[in-house]
């Protein structure tokens, strides 16, 4: 189902990569965040939501290394931010789309206001289609179900495809092969 979901992806302009271990996922979005520059100055931040990738994570390490990142989401740092890491609950194979509960605001912040969404997803979490992830979701934990495809695009400004305008330009999908799920 992986390459499906791959394949679904990055036919709407989303970054797919694959790791065996949280380990390797955790080294890569290290690289992504020296590239990318994250500093402590507004612009250069990162934001990164509570989950279940971080249990085991030396965060002091971490802040050490990108004095830039921040753990506390708030709407300033995320406005300001350049990366936005947020970990997601399901992913759509025949679409190419990351679903996450967004009833805490911070993930709605996270991976909305940032310039890269950086999107952890557990392998075995990516569901074949709607139907089966409409089956696991309850309204009663999930007030806010967010599915996103691809960096934010638009084509409402005279037919002119332009990326970027009404949230990310870049969606980073860090697929972990022994992360498991996040519920």
């Amino acid at each position: 189902m992986f390459d499906l979901f791959k394949a679904k992806a990055e036919a709407v302009s989303a970054e797919v990569h694959r790791f065996a271990t949280k380990k390797e996922g955790l080294d890569f979005i290290r690289q992504l965040m020296t590239t990318e520059g994250i500093a402590d100055e507004p612009q250069s931040y990162a934001v990164w939501t509570e989950c279940p990738f971080l249990e085991g994570v030396d965060r002091d390490e971490l802040v050490k290394e990108f004095p830039g990142l921040k753990f506390n989401v708030t709407r300033t740092f995320a406005e300001q931010s350049k990366i936005g890491i947020t970990q997601m609950h399901w992913g759509l194979a025949n679409t190419g789309s990351v679903c996450q509960n967004s009833t805490p605001a911070e993930e709605r912040l996270a991976s909305s206001l940032s310039w890269i969404h950086v999107a952890i997803l557990g392998t075995d979490q990516i569901l074949p289609d709607m139907p089966t992830l409409l089956e696991k979701v309850d309204p009663k934990d999930c007030a806010y179900l967010a599915i996103i495809s691809g960096p934010s695009r638009t084509a409402d400004i005279e037919r002119v495809l332009t990326i970027g305008v009404h949230g990310p330009q870049r969606l980073v999908v860090v697929c972990i092969d022994d992360l498991g799920g996040t519920n």
